[in-house]
């Protein structure tokens, strides 16, 4: 009698094996692919497998190094532009090699980061993929090193894309980009125009990221001798929302500004926003640059000037250089390259006094 589906107990492989008169490894061999079988065994136990519809157990082929092989991309908010292309570029890169990508969002939960990796590492994963910047702790440093280290002794491999690296001889890969280059270039751009105050939009004080950028806005103006006026630099974080509201607040308080860098897009997004509420236009009263190179950047009125990070690379080269590692390889560092992107948002400071 088949078995439906809509039965409350599954069929197990021992039912498979008794309806075609196999024992359960034959079964396990059968839909395993990697030993060989007669023609006439496999069509027994396949016929058994629609009979019954069974339906193989994903952990236990992992575990017994059968079925697709998988990696895991995780992040703390996938609604976010950027991760959004990086994710694309490891599903791309994953699919060509042959793996199957899963994708966990933590909402900056440590705890279910460290259950997704650990479930990760049962499965057996090629590979795991930690994505963002964070807050370089020493119990940041010592959680990630064991991940790392239980990783491997799995056999897999932990990722780290924009994230800080560990100690050296971690069993972990590190990709990243020139995150505070990036700033130090894009605000050497706008100090060029002839801007002498620039307000800041910047992330979390303790973010990585965030304080990369910031330390390329401070050393792009040390390179001019300019010392920046602390009131100019603001703390959010990397939303739209903030950005609009950080930049609401300025306005308020009446600082003194003719340009304005964002931490992100984004956060540019909301501040242009705020700035055409206020009845100001850009670049005639204020500049503005923003970071990221998001798609939307350049449809923005006007088209942002920004760094572009190549996010999809990032993405295609965290998987490529994890599942095309020499075997018991140590640390690995990588890093690639950003540039600015001139667009139409930042021009020279407006005639009479800043804002």
């Amino acid at each position: 009698m088949t078995r439906k589906s809509g039965d409350a107990s599954r069929s197990t492989i021992r039912d498979v094996a008794a309806r075609a008169g196999v024992s359960a490894s034959t079964v396990s061999r059968v839909l395993g692919g990697v030993y060989p079988v007669s023609a006439a065994t496999r069509g027994r136990v396949m016929r058994a497998v629609r009979d019954l519809d069974y339906v193989a157990d994903a952990r236990a082929k992992a575990i017994a190094g059968v079925g697709t092989p998988t990696l895991a991309f995780v992040l703390e908010d996938i609604t976010g532009p950027s991760f959004a292309h990086m994710a694309h570029g490891v599903e791309r890169e994953a699919t060509r090699l042959g793996h199957l990508c899963l994708v966990c969002s933590t909402e900056g939960d440590v705890r279910h980061e460290l259950e997704f990796v650990e479930m990760m590492r049962a499965q057996r994963a090629a590979a795991v993929i930690l994505v963002g910047g964070t807050a370089d702790t020493p119990e940041y440093r010592e959680r990630t090193h064991r991940m790392a280290d239980s990783l491997a002794s799995a056999g897999s491999r932990l990722v780290l894309c924009g994230r800080p690296p560990l100690d050296p001889g971690a069993p972990v890969t590190v990709i990243e980009y020139d995150n505070e280059g990036g700033a130090y270039t894009l605000v050497a751009h706008v100090l060029a125009q002839g801007h002498r105050r620039v307000l800041f939009l910047g992330g979390r004080a303790d973010h990585t990221t965030a304080l990369g950028r910031e330390r390329g806005y401070l050393a792009a103006h040390r390179a001019r001798g300019l010392t920046p006026d602390p009131s100019l630099l603001l703390h959010g974080d990397f939303t739209r929302d903030a950005g609009h509201r950080l930049m609401q607040q300025a306005l308020k308080d009446g600082l003194e500004f003719t340009a304005v860098v964002a931490a992100t897009d984004m956060v540019a997004a909301g501040a242009l926003t705020a700035l055409h509420e206020a009845g100001l236009t850009v670049p005639g009263d204020v500049s503005l640059a923003g970071y990221d190179d998001i798609p939307f950047a350049r449809d923005l009125h006007p088209a942002l000037t920004t760094v572009h990070v190549p996010y999809e690379e990032l993405g295609r080269l965290a998987v490529r250089t994890a599942l095309e590692r020499t075997p018991g390889a140590a640390d690995e560092h990588l890093l690639l390259g950003t540039h600015v992107v001139v667009r139409d948002s930042v021009g020279p400071p407006p005639s009479r006094s800043p804002r």
